[in-house]
């Protein structure tokens, strides 16, 4: 029985190019370390231009015909290339989705406090789903829960919208706010404001510092009391 190809088999396909000896073709087009072609040439000889110039041979197009491979530092490449892709991911921004949960008779004190924590969570760029939870009688009095959903939408208008409209969802009724801001610019946002808490907190250090200095310079500061000569307690001895 014949055995099948790994991509035939649903096999893990490398994605690591070929480079140098691991080059089978016997000619490439080749391209120089600048990007400039230098044109279809036999392997070997890639190689040896590769081995003079001290760099790899790496294929760069294998389905080209013949295939493509270009004189580089291979090391280098896969170094810059890892240091893009973690740059990448530290850039990407993540939707994340905060619940925040109220009764529909939530009192003032506690409304203030919830809705602190969705002003926060918008000004973060993330999404809120705000979720009413009724109980007994509550259940026959949606009217309370959707109130409540729209003074909130209204209180924190210049922050977030209201990206999914309340609906009743069992027991429950559901809104979520969406942040105007993404998720990159809002972090970009808070770092400033950070920055500039800093700054003014080390100018006011600075401003007190200067003031205690110049307090110390202006106090008057009184005549030195000469020491008299110690008086000898002993009267037989002389001084």
């Amino acid at each position: 029985m014949r055995t099948p190809a790994p991509d035939q088999a649903g096999g893990h396909i490398s994605t690591e190019l070929r480079i140098n000896d691991r080059i089978r073709v016997p000619e490439v087009r080749l391209v120089g370390p600048n990007g400039e072609t230098v044109g279809i040439v036999s392997t070997d000889q890639a190689l040896k231009l590769a081995q003079e110039s001290d760099l790899d041979l790496v294929e760069i197009a294998p389905m080209g015909k013949p295939p493509v491979c270009k004189l580089m530092d291979y090391g280098k490449f896969k170094y810059e290339n890892a240091q893009k892709a973690r740059e990448a991911r530290r850039n990407q921004t993540n939707v994340v989705i905060k619940e925040m949960k109220l009764r529909p008779k939530i009192d003032a004190h506690d409304y203030e406090t919830k809705k602190g924590h969705v002003v926060r969570f918008l000004k973060a760029g993330d999404k809120v789903k705000i979720t009413i939870m009724f109980r007994g009688r509550e259940q026959h009095r949606p009217e309370l829960g959707f109130r409540l959903l729209q003074r909130l939408a209204e209180d924190v208008t210049e922050l977030g919208f209201v990206e999914s409209a309340p609906k009743q969802d069992g027991r429950n009724m559901i809104m979520v706010l969406g942040p105007h801001k993404k998720k990159a610019e809002a972090k970009v946002d808070m770092r400033a404001a950070k920055e500039s808490k800093m700054a003014e907190r080390a100018a006011e250090q600075a401003e007190e510092h200067a003031e205690r200095d110049a307090a110390r310079a202006v106090r008057p500061i009184g005549p030195k009391k000469e020491r008299g000569r110690s008086e000898n307690l002993d009267p037989e001895i002389e001084a």
